[in-house]
């Protein structure tokens, strides 16, 4: 089942000779439960097109349709809606507000939507993420690998049709990216979760089960492993 598709997505940043095209007609389908990881160089595109499929930008041509809804009718607050209920964003910086615990961090989209948790999914969530008892903590009482866990956590709490992580080992040493890459397997193996993930580094890309590479603002590869 088809859960995104880009038909000739193209973004074109400034006017006449000044003109650059961070997006060159970008075609793309993906299938509900796949894990994708898009890489390329600083500058290929890659975090431009995160932007727009998380509905922090809109393209300048062509066409997003996520989970059946074509991104081009939403205005302004419509898409934070959107964003907020169908669309998990992770990035490298955890955003965590400090002085609420582990768990109202997850539960904080829920509420901004006055609705209340599902119990048994969110002990399968902070199960699967290994952070079932740090639930009490704030912020600063966990290391930087838990605070991403919760901040995964977080994303997938309200079960997005689409999880995009820009990023998402960045700020985290070697062991703690691994641990991080193995709970975003476990998350779309064990939640069925689908997931797109953006990075520079090439052996974080080949923990997904396809591999996109992107230069220029196109896709150049599109290879899927295992």
């Amino acid at each position: 089942m088809e859960i995104l598709r880009c038909e000739g997505v193209k973004k074109i940043y400034g006017a006449g000779n000044s003109q650059v095209a961070a997006l060159d007609g970008i075609d793309l389908a993906v299938n509900k439960g796949d894990f994708v990881a898009i890489c390329g160089p600083s500058g290929s595109g890659k975090s431009t097109l995160l932007h727009i499929l998380g509905t922090v930008d809109k393209p300048t041509e062509g066409k997003v349709v996520i989970d059946g809804t074509d991104l081009s009718d939403l205005n302004r607050t419509q898409a934070a809606i959107f964003r907020r209920r169908k669309v998990g964003l992770v990035y490298q910086f955890y955003n965590l507000i400090p002085t609420l615990t582990a768990e109202k961090n997850i539960l904080l989209p829920l509420a901004l939507d006055k609705k209340k948790p599902n119990p048994e999914f969110f002990q399968r969530i902070v199960r699967t993420l290994g952070i079932n008892d740090r639930l009490e903590s704030l912020p600063s009482q966990l290391s930087g690998g838990q605070q991403q866990r919760v901040a995964i956590a977080r994303s997938l709490i309200y079960r997005p049709a689409l999880l995009l992580a820009d990023e998402p080992t960045g700020n985290l040493d070697r062991k703690n990216s691994k641990e991080i890459m193995d709970m975003l397997k476990l998350s779309n193996r064990n939640l069925e979760q689908t997931i797109i993930l953006v990075t520079h580094d090439e052996k974080v890309a080949l923990e997904a089960d396809r591999v996109i590479t992107m230069e220029d603002g196109r896709i150049i590869r599109d290879e899927k492993r295992g």
